[in-house]
């Protein structure tokens, strides 16, 4: 992470907590039985997160209700995994609503606003659970008030369309995220001159960057050049399980030296291992490996929740409701009391906050930039011209 110049604050008390390869057929599943933790330790998991509850990371509830066109979520509804009822008796505090549209659509913008629209109806309609979230302040409001505090974001860079003039309308309408997958000729094959403004007009704004699923190139020049944390908002270790989500040893280290967090996604396609079936136990190992790769201020939860019945889940970790399952495995392991409010609260919070931090120290000797790719890259379609001439790393 780049250095803040001309301003002498020291962030570090920001975020501080509140009170073998084989063509041959693969074996059948190793069946794996899920642990038993018992009342006790289900309690005690329960009485953590009331004190320290989920900020979770993804969740693509927008889009499942899109083929959910009726339903009830403050009652509870069984054709998804989210609803007001799980979120609340999982520990949830505070959740990121993911807005990112596929890359093959033909209209990234439209199906972006259509998403965003929706959560902003759905948290409108329940105020008495959710409540939208703009800055740190609000995620304390919210959890202080007992409502689950709502982000809107990530959406996708390829959303944009290739516009910070569309990147500020996101940043006003409540998007506070922003992913930098492929899918763009500044992000792939790596972060190019334009990329680069995207990721200055960001730390402006106060929009998280978010790395998963980033290109090598992409990943490390943002490292480099933010002036604010990044976060992976739904990766687990490659190391473990290799999925184009997951994260590298290399890149998990480099967050961590800057400052960032991987919040650890449920997800069985990125948490399973090869002869065996997916467990809570997997889950907590991916944790476990991000810990100690990343340090112990830079990992977080993902569930990776919002999607309609049927859906591939993580046995024991099927809906929003089963936090506790993971914490009381934690708990089992040895993890301590402010260890599981690192993990749940603290981390995810500190980056919020010092993206804000940034936003506040930059806004008043950074004007909103004008520029264009075709001022930057050239005209496109095209290949991405690589690094600018002060030689940062792609």
């Amino acid at each position: 992470m780049a250095d803040l110049q001309d301003d002498p604050q020291n962030t570090s008390a920001i975020g501080e907590l509140d009170p073998p390869t084989s063509t041959s057929t693969p074996p059948d599943p190793i069946p794996v039985p899920e642990p038993e933790h018992g009342d006790e330790g289900l309690d005690r998991a329960r009485a953590l997160l009331a004190a320290y509850p989920v900020a979770d990371g993804h969740n693509t509830l927008a889009k499942a209700l899109a083929s959910t066109p009726w339903h009830d979520l403050e009652v509870g509804e069984s054709a998804l995994d989210t609803d007001i009822p799980r979120l609340r008796a999982g520990g949830v505090g505070a959740q990121f609503w993911a807005l990112t549209a596929d890359v093959e659509g033909t209209d990234p913008a439209g199906v972006t606003l259509e998403r965003l629209d929706r959560i902003r109806s759905l948290i409108a309609s329940c105020p008495q659970w959710l409540r939208l979230a703009l800055t740190s302040g609000d995620l304390a409001d919210a959890r202080n008030c007992g409502r689950i505090a709502s982000f809107l974001g990530p959406v996708a860079a390829h959303a944009l369309g290739d516009s910070l003039g569309t990147l500020r309308a996101y940043h006003v309408l409540g998007v506070r995220a922003l992913a930098l997958g492929p899918g763009t000729r500044w992000t792939d094959p790596g972060l190019s001159r334009f990329g680069l403004e995207v990721v200055r007009e960001a730390n402006r704004l106060g929009i998280l960057l978010d790395l998963s699923g980033a290109t090598e190139g992409t990943w490390r020049r943002t490292l480099d050049s933010s002036t604010a944390p990044a976060l992976l908002s739904r990766s687990a270790a490659s190391s473990l399980t290799p999925h184009p989500l997951n994260a590298s040893d290399e890149l998990l280290a480099e967050l961590g030296e800057h400052g960032g967090v991987c919040l650890v996604s449920f997800a069985p396609e990125q948490i399973e291992r090869r002869g065996a079936a997916v467990s809570v136990r997997d889950v907590a190992d991916h944790i476990e490996r991000v810990r100690d790769v990343a340090g112990p201020g830079h990992v977080g939860l993902s569930g990776t929740y919002g999607l309609t019945t049927g859906a591939p889940r993580t046995p024991g970790l099927e809906d929003a409701s089963c936090y506790p399952t993971l914490i009381a495995e934690l708990l089992d392991r040895g993890w301590n009391e402010s260890e599981i409010a690192a993990l749940t609260w603290g981390n995810l919070v500190r980056v919020v906050r010092d993206a804000e931090f940034t936003a506040r120290a930059t806004a008043p000797r950074r004007a909103p930039s004008s520029a264009t790719i075709e001022d930057l890259d050239g005209p496109g379609p095209g290949p991405n011209p690589g690094p600018d001439p002060a030689g940062v790393r792609t």
